[in-house]
């Protein structure tokens, strides 16, 4: 057979088409680091002792308090009496250097099953300066415990800001060893919190005192730096076989945010700005179908995004959208199709999610095209699509997800069956350095890492190194 050089060309171009194709069909790197599967039972409640002293306040915790990041809500339990109910706080910096004021708590309590709570503050601060280090105590006489936190910089589209990312985290060693080495990575200023806190309904009747040992046990981080909170599976302590009948409840009494800032008639979603960053949170346990509350909030809250001042849009969810593990695979999928045209439309940067114990990034992919009747059910590259992260990672008692499905599919860029954190460097509109740590190695180590490249401003594809 002939073939003239027109013949070869074509072919040489089907070739390359081809092996393109191939190529996308077969997915990006699953680690070879391979963590033992064994199960993490939780530490004994006797690890995180109350700290000393008669009605000593316990379980400190900050998050934002407001839209723009002026503002904090500084929360604390008492477990005997309702006072002392006000927080003084002072300026470490600044004009107003040491300048007392105080801010009252309103406060809280629940019963759940056999279990009665102490007293849960929330101490709302309000008008504080920008970028500022402020001093803040709790209690009075020996009890009284001192604890510090820094503002944010004033909210502009170049301002830089580190965040902190966790998810699934519980009360194991593993835990501990994951908090820990988050803790010792100091360029994190603020933590973004994919869900699943305290696993205390995976113990017999809810066991609520698991509430208090996990506050007691993020103290020596949350106190000092915002958590900016996402609601998952495992806050829900719906308990019909108990009598417990109001999902939420543990979570919501210990865990306010600011959702009246954003106009959310519900504390499970919300959103923040925060240095040049834009955070929506969702609840993927609530109701989301068309003209629900949340769908109704989240259809106005992306009008609502000025990319001008906030160039970074950032979501926060717990059942992840794409998943290429076997546990939980596809649970995500009727909130994937009810809201990805949007973030696709609205160029969402990068979505986070937990509920999948082990740690996975995708390619920027869609799956918009989805139409049952033509057979269109594969997502493809999408560059106003975001990025999503799976990083329900954090070592609860539940263990590690370690089924990947093979092949690893075309959206999965990094996929590993291990625990860590990650951190969100954003350097300016345009560019944020992204790294997952896995505990086992030092901070300097970057078991994966990637130069995003911002939707709005520089739609450029990235490469994984």
């Amino acid at each position: 057979m002939q073939f003239n050089m027109s013949t070869a060309s074509c072919l040489l171009t089907v070739l390359f088409l081809l092996l393109s194709v191939v190529g996308f069909c077969h997915g990006g790197v699953t680690s070879s680091y391979v963590r033992k599967a064994e199960g993490s039972s939780d530490l004994p409640k006797e690890a995180f002792p109350p700290p000393p002293g008669f009605n000593a306040p316990e379980q400190v915790h900050i998050t934002q308090g407001d839209r723009g990041g002026r503002g904090v809500i500084i929360s604390w339990v008492t477990p005997l009496m309702r006072h002392p109910n006000f927080v003084p706080y002072w300026a470490a910096e600044g004009k107003l250097k040491n300048y007392k004021l105080t801010a009252p708590a309103k406060i809280t309590s629940y019963r759940y099953f056999n279990y009665t709570s102490g007293y849960i503050h929330h101490a709302t601060i309000k008008r504080l300066e920008y970028d500022t280090k402020y001093f803040y105590e709790i209690g009075i006489g020996v009890c009284a415990r001192l604890f510090h936190f820094r503002t944010p910089p004033k909210v502009g589209p170049d301002v830089p800001y580190t965040f902190g990312i966790m998810g699934d985290l519980g009360q194991t060693i593993n835990s501990n060893e994951t908090l820990e080495h988050y803790i010792s990575n100091p360029t994190a200023q603020t933590m973004l919190f994919a869900g699943d806190l305290s696993y205390a309904d995976d113990h017999p009747y809810h066991d609520n005192e698991r509430w208090d040992t996990w506050g007691r046990f993020i103290e020596k981080s949350a106190a000092y730096q915002p958590w900016i909170w996402t609601a998952g599976n495992h806050e829900l302590d719906f308990a019909p076989e108990i009598q417990e009948y109001v999902p939420f409840k543990p979570y919501m009494n210990r865990y306010h945010v600011p959702y009246r800032s954003s106009q959310s008639t519900s504390p499970l979603w919300y959103s923040i700005k925060r240095a040049s960053a834009h955070i929506i949170v969702l609840s993927s346990y609530s109701a989301y179908g068309k003209y629900t509350p949340q769908y109704t909030w989240l259809k106005q809250e992306l009008t609502k995004v000025n990319r001008a001042e906030t160039p970074w849009l950032i979501v926060l969810l717990h059942s992840p959208w794409y998943n290429s593990n076997n546990y939980h695979f596809m649970e995500g999928e009727s909130m994937r199709v009810a809201f990805e045209s949007w973030f696709v439309e609205s160029k969402v940067d990068i979505v986070l999610a937990g509920h999948v114990h082990a740690y996975e990034r995708s390619e920027r992919i869609s799956n918009v095209r989805y139409n049952i009747t033509d057979g269109l059910s594969t997502p493809i590259k999408d560059q106003s699509a975001p990025i999503y992260i799976t990083i329900g990672d954090g070592g609860n008692i539940e263990g590690i997800a370690n089924s990947f499905t093979d092949p690893q599919p075309s959206y999965s860029a990094f996929r590993e069956a291990s625990f860590g954190h990650a951190t969100l460097a954003i350097k300016n509109r345009t560019h944020a350095h992204y790294t997952w740590h896995r505990n086992q190695d030092s901070n300097a180590v970057a078991a994966d890492s990637l130069w995003l490249y911002n939707r709005h401003y520089y739609p450029v594809e990235e490469l994984s190194h």
